[in-house]
């Protein structure tokens, strides 16, 4: 992140969700701005994240930014989702049916719609459903065709918003068909839009095999990077664990990697708290904090030039000694 601008935090919204019979005693129904409001106390997080439609449900644009400006939060951007329409079992942007392909880039399109009507300028596509499961399943070509035409499609309704794909290997189909970096940077390439670029999510770099900071360099060499969601986990599947908790040293060096880019987006918390039943408040203050720490850590790092000297001639002794000082106080 630049020096000069405040970050910008944002996370899982449906995290706040946990704990709502306690925290919302008698509520029936919990809307986006209850979950707006709860997840403004928070201290720290200052920006959100919408999905489409699911968080417009009973509600409009004009009413959530209405919400947002009353709470103080930005709006960072919305993001599709599919998932909840069983139209798009079988996929949603290379759904063999034209029909219920149609109708997944027309919903999109509306998302869109509403994202401009809010003022917003980011859209993140999450394609899980658009994959397979089994071999001769699919005609992969027609798959591949499918999906950049759609996104073209997409791309096109309002080039003054960016569209950033999200890549993740699997879940909920085996096989993602934009599983890693390079099949995400072949599909834009392809679609050839000025206004697409790539969302990087920490756990789903992990467990596509991939090094975090590397992405960073392959995302900004051959398009744009567009968001950066942190979390951490095993390597196996999507944990969603708190940022950082897993694998400090990669995280360190990820934001390392943002600084000497230039990222000046903001940081957008994809964690879990539900799964362990953790206070979302606590835990997404949890991770502003530790972002904040290795933060400063990363700071210092992009400046070190005994750092620079290692790297340059690969010495990892030498570089390991450096970060584990900076980390954790190790004697070089």
């Amino acid at each position: 992140m630049r020096d000069a601008e405040p970050p910008h935090y944002a996370a899982r919204l449906n995290s706040f969700k946990v704990g709502a019979e306690a925290y919302w005693p008698g509520k029936n129904r919990v809307t986006t701005a209850d979950l707006l409001e709860r997840a403004a106390t928070a201290d720290g997080l200052n920006a959100a994240d919408l999905n489409y439609p699911d968080h417009f449900e009973n509600t409009s644009p004009r009413e959530l930014s209405a919400v947002l400006d009353r709470l103080g939060i930005g709006l960072n951007g919305l993001a599709m989702r599919y998932y909840s329409d069983t139209d798009f079992r079988l996929g949603a942007l290379t759904n063999p049916d034209p029909a219920r392909r149609r109708k997944a880039i027309d919903l999109t399109r509306r998302g869109l719609d509403a994202l401009a009507e809010m003022g917003g300028s980011l859209m993140t596509l999450w394609l899980g459903q658009d994959g397979f499961d089994y071999p001769f399943q699919a005609d992969y070509g027609r798959m591949w065709d499918d999906t950049v035409a759609a996104v073209q499609e997409v791309a096109a309704h309002n080039p003054a918003i960016d569209i950033a794909l999200e890549y993740k290997p699997d879940e909920p189909r085996s096989y993602s068909l934009m599983r890693d970096v390079g099949t995400t940077l072949l599909a834009i390439r392809e679609a050839g839009s000025a206004n697409l670029g790539v969302t990087l999510d920490f756990a789903h770099v992990l467990y596509a095999g991939e090094m975090p900071a590397h992405t960073v360099h392959l995302a900004n060499r051959h398009s744009r990077l567009l968001g950066i969601q942190l979390n951490d986990g095993y390597g196996k599947r999507d944990d969603g664990l708190m940022a950082g908790s897993v694998h400090p040293v990669q995280t360190v060096e990820l934001l390392v990697a943002l600084r000497r880019c230039g990222y000046d987006r903001a940081i957008y918390f994809d964690t879990f708290p539900d799964t362990g039943g953790l206070d979302p408040v606590a835990e997404c203050r949890a991770n502003i904090e530790t972002i904040e720490r290795l933060q400063e850590v990363a700071a210092s790092l992009a400046e070190d030039e005994g750092l620079a000297r290692a790297i340059a001639r690969h010495d990892a002794t030498a570089s390991q000694r450096i970060v584990g000082a900076a980390l954790y106080g190790v004697r070089r």
